[in-house]
């Protein structure tokens, strides 16, 4: 991996892991790391791709701010989340931010329902799945929902009933990241299927 490859994997890590402290911490991202954040990711891509770099972070930037604006409006989560998100998806483009966030969000799926299974039971998950269910299908109540965060914050028991997606999302983007290494492992090329002893001094010497 190049310097110019690894320079975005080492923003997002740096970005996701200080969102994560602050959400775990105090439940928000702050504007002064996801703008910086965003504006870098969009001007350093445009500096090493031109004009297609520009293009390929805005996409990004846009994807990452499109998949969480939804559930912002549904008051799943904050306004921090949502630009977290677009700056990360100015480094890492369009695919890997879609990728990114649909591992989130099924691990954050799942720390809500067991917050909800500890705090009402069995039941109480069914009802809030439904009453979510509702809430998507009746966009004159997306507005409403859009402050329940800003509420749930002030609480005193918050953390029993909050997910901290950029936490979440943090372990996700280093899973992908350690899923991705493994990968790359794995497709090296094998001594054993080198196939001669100067394929394999050759192949020595490429890994050192």
């Amino acid at each position: 991996m190049s310097r110019f490859e690894l320079l975005p994997w080492l923003v997002v890590a740096f970005v996701t892991l200080v969102a994560g402290a602050t959400d775990l911490w105090r439940f928000k991202v702050y504007n002064v790391l996801t703008f910086p954040a965003l504006l870098g990711g969009v001007l350093v891509s445009s500096w090493l791709g031109g004009l297609s770099g520009l293009g390929y972070s805005l996409m990004g930037a846009a994807v990452g701010f499109g998949v969480l604006l939804l559930f912002f409006a549904l008051g799943g989560v904050g306004a921090g989340d949502v630009k977290l998100f677009a700056a990360i998806g100015a480094w890492l483009g369009p695919g890997i931010t879609a990728d990114l966030f649909a591992v989130s969000a099924l691990a954050a799926g799942g720390y809500a329902l067991g917050l909800v299974i500890l705090r009402g039971g069995l039941g109480q998950a069914v009802v809030e799945v439904t009453l979510l269910g509702a809430r998507m299908f009746s966009p004159g109540s997306w507005s409403r929902s859009s402050t329940r965060i800003e509420t749930e914050v002030c609480r005193p028991d918050r953390r029993r009933r909050l997910v901290p997606f950029a936490a979440v999302t943090c372990l996700a983007f280093f899973a992908m990241s350690y899923v991705q290494h493994l990968d790359r492992f794995a497709h090296r090329p094998s001594l054993v299927r080198a196939g001669s002893t100067v394929s394999q001094v050759s192949l020595i010497g490429e890994d050192r």
